[in-house]
C-alpha cells in the first residue's frame, strides 16, 4: 500500500508568490514521498500579486483527495473572504486533510471559513488585523513565526511560510530530513516557531503603500 501523500496548493487571483513557492520548494524536495497539485476556483492561469501567473491544474469541482492543504495569502485575500466557492472548498478540504497550512493572510481565509474556531493561529504581522477579525473563537497569537494547533499550521508573513513548511516536514519525516532539504536549498531555516522578529511591526502595514510599491495604485 502506497504511503505517498498529496498536497493541494490553492490559488486565487493576486496571491503572494513567495507564500506559495517558498513552501512548494521545500515540499517538492520530498520527491517520491509527496505529490503536489495546484488548485483554483477555475482551471487555467492565475495571476499573482507580483505579476507572474501559475497554472491551476484542477478546479474546486475536480480536485483530487488531499492529504495536505496549502493556502497562501496576498492582496487577493480580501476578495476571497467573501467568496463562498473558496470558503466552501476550504471547509471541505480541511475536514478531510491530515494537515492544513496557511501562509501570511491565508489564515484570514481559514478564519472566515470557520475552520480555526477554537484554535490558536497567527498571520502576517503588518496586516495582522485582517486575520484577527475573522472567525468566531480563534486565539490569534501575535508573537509567533508559526503556530501549530492540531492539524492546523498557520504562519506569519511571506517568508515565514518556508520556515513553517520545514517544520511540517520535520514532524512528518523527521528533523534530519528537514535539515537536509534546508541545506540542499541553501536556506537558513528559522526553526523556532515562537521566535518572530517581525512582531514589532504589528499592524503597521499600509495597503496603499504596498499597492504603490507593486505599481497597482
Amino acid at each position: 500500500m502506497s504511503t505517498k501523500r498529496t498536497l493541494g496548493a490553492i490559488l486565487f487571483h493576486d496571491f503572494e508568490l513567495l507564500d506559495y513557492y517558498g513552501p512548494l520548494e521545500m515540499f517538492g524536495n520530498l520527491g517520491k514521498d509527496l505529490s503536489i497539485v495546484t488548485i483554483g476556483e477555475h482551471q487555467g492561469p492565475i495571476k499573482s500579486a507580483q505579476g507572474p501567473s501559475t497554472l491551476a491544474e484542477f478546479d474546486f469541482s475536480n480536485a483530487p483527495a488531499l492529504d495536505l492543504v496549502l493556502l497562501p495569502g496576498g492582496i487577493g485575500t480580501i476578495e476571497q473572504l467573501e467568496s463562498e466557492a473558496m470558503l466552501n472548498f476550504v471547509r471541505d478540504s480541511a475536514a478531510n486533510a491530515e494537515t492544513v497550512m496557511s501562509v501570511c493572510t491565508g489564515s484570514a481565509i481559514l478564519g472566515a471559513a470557520g475552520v480555526l474556531d477554537g484554535k490558536r493561529a497567527t498571520s502576517n504581522k503588518l496586516f495582522f488585523e485582517m486575520a484577527s477579525t475573522q472567525g468566531n473563537d480563534v486565539n490569534w497569537v501575535e508573537n509567533a513565526r508559526w503556530v501549530e494547533d492540531g492539524k492546523f499550521f498557520t504562519s506569519s508573513g511571506v517568508s515565514a511560510g518556508t520556515d513553517m513548511s520545514l517544520g511540517v516536514i520535520a514532524q512528518m519525516f523527521g528533523r534530519e530530513r528537514a535539515e537536509q532539504i534546508a541545506v540542499m536549498t541553501e536556506y537558513e531555516w528559522h526553526a523556532d516557531a515562537s521566535e518572530d522578529p517581525f512582531s514589532q511591526y504589528l499592524n503597521q502595514g499600509n495597503i496603499e503603500e504596498y499597492l504603490q510599491a507593486l505599481g497597482r495604485a
